[in-house]
């Protein structure tokens, strides 16, 4: 393996500088991409890693991996010629719909993934706003918690993203600071179900009324939550109203390709009505090259994602998605009490499956740099300086992985105070954000890193 840890391959497989004049043999790329799969599988078999791997299990992948081969060919645009693939579009349209509450009228499209579902729902609203109510400078209120694709969609649409700050205790959006905001140029507002960092529902009901009443649009951003939320409440847990049963909610976004159980590279992102959807499309009427519509930000798509997303909700079902979300929060619920339980740490709001928490007395970095030589792997927050755990099926298929992290967990507590006074190996890439000298070198930082991923 190699010495840099973001290029460990180096030296172990041939690098591909340009295209080699001889092909490999399918043997030999199978055996190099074999070796890849299998070193990486190893990382999150054990159940340590935090979200990122959210599939139902080798049978189901296998099974997906089946269904999208059928389709792998296939571009999604042609529709003359596939007409299979709107058949399954439309259907899992529908059924994301129903299971958010979606009244009559309530449509959508599919997208590549949470990003893009929001970057469009974002742009639909600046287009929205400039054909019925002649908005120019237009701007979306959102917390600040709510995912950076939101941000994405400003710089690139030119919207103005006007951030609310959290805080404790609840480190929810505050209603009443998101309406004090408002103004003529507010076209919409956002609300997370639940939000990245810490796995909270904002107040998705008093954002709707703030909504009706000034006559803009509410999207919720259900990426993370949008296909476990509903499983959780049937399951008898108290989740406060997210979705369409509120009047004020015009959109929401929700990940197939996470708790779905589709393939990478799926979401869905829904409108109350077709008359705000069509705002969305894009098309070139007079192109030479004939006729050009697209719904979304992409022309041609995988044929066999969509399929293996269709086929991924008919196969889970109800009943397949309230058993596998059941297991989850068994897990999830342990390590919620294990951090209850821990003193030194506080747990950020009422958490589902996503287990947040801070602490007041020691460096949460330092429990990260401890937990890392245990290879659990979490994500790390900043702004306070916290850490969260996504319990995912991954953790399911693993005996007593919860005891195992609550224990974990409890020596990292303890090696933390061993190291008070000392900067955490974790703190050298959060520390120096927060000021506007320290974002242009995180940004430099970020950027120069991507440069490196990318470089041969």
């Amino acid at each position: 393996m190699g010495d840099d840890p973001f290029k460990p391959y180096k030296g172990e497989f041939e690098d591909f500088v340009s295209i080699p004049k001889q092909g490999k043999s399918k043997d030999e790329v199978f055996d190099v991409l074999s070796k890849m799969a299998e070193m990486e599988n190893e990382k999150w078999q054990k159940g340590q890693v935090s979200g990122t791997f959210y599939h139902a299990g080798k049978e189901h992948l296998d099974f997906l991996n089946k269904a999208f081969s059928l389709f792998s060919h296939v571009n999604t645009l042609q529709f003359d010629l596939c007409p299979s693939m709107f058949k399954m579009e439309s259907d899992i349209i529908s059924m994301t719909a129903k299971m958010l509450n979606g009244r009559e009228g309530v449509c959508g499209t599919m997208t590549s993934g949470g990003s893009e579902s929001i970057i469009m729902a974002m742009k639909t609203y600046r287009d929205f706003a400039k054909a019925k109510k002649n908005i120019d400078l237009p701007e979306i209120i959102m917390p600040h918690t709510a995912h950076p694709a939101f941000d994405k969609a400003g710089k690139y649409f030119k919207i103005k993203m006007v951030h609310v700050p959290v805080a404790r205790p609840d480190f929810l959006v505050d209603p009443a600071k998101v309406e004090s905001l408002i103004n003529e140029n507010t076209i919409a507002i956002v609300g997370s179900a639940g939000n990245y960092p810490y796995g909270l529902i904002d107040p998705i009901e008093a954002l709707s009324e703030i909504a009706l009443e000034h006559d803009i649009g509410l999207h919720v951003d259900g990426c993370l939550g949008g296909f476990i939320l509903p499983w959780i409440e049937k399951l008898g847990y108290d989740i406060p109203i997210f979705d369409f049963r509120l009047d004020g909610v015009t959109s929401m976004s929700a990940d197939t390709h996470k708790f779905g159980f589709a393939l990478k590279g799926t979401s869905v992102v829904l409108y109350k009505s077709n008359e705000l959807r069509r705002f969305q499309y894009f098309d070139v009427p007079d192109w030479a090259g004939g006729l050009y519509a697209s719904p979304t930000a992409a022309g041609s798509r995988s044929g066999g994602l969509t399929a293996a997303t269709w086929a991924s909700m008919i196969y889970m079902g109800e009943k397949g998605y309230l058993k596998s979300i059941k297991a989850i929060m068994e897990v999830a619920d342990e390590m919620k009490q294990g951090v209850k339980d821990i003193s030194e740490l506080t747990l950020i709001g009422d958490p589902t499956f996503v287990i947040s928490f801070l602490s007041d007395t020691i460096d949460v970095y330092h429990v990260n740099d401890f937990m890392k030589t245990k290879q659990w792997r979490f994500n790390c927050l900043q702004l306070p300086p916290a850490m969260h755990f996504c319990v995912t099926m991954p953790q399911t298929f693993v005996p007593n992985v919860a005891k195992q992290w609550i224990d974990d967990l409890k020596e990292g507590v303890i090696y933390a105070k061993t190291k008070e006074g000392e900067v955490a190996e974790t703190t050298a890439l959060y520390g120096i954000a927060g000021s506007i000298e320290g974002n242009q070198q995180v940004t430099e930082l970020m950027y120069g890193f991507l440069d490196h991923l990318f470089s041969v």
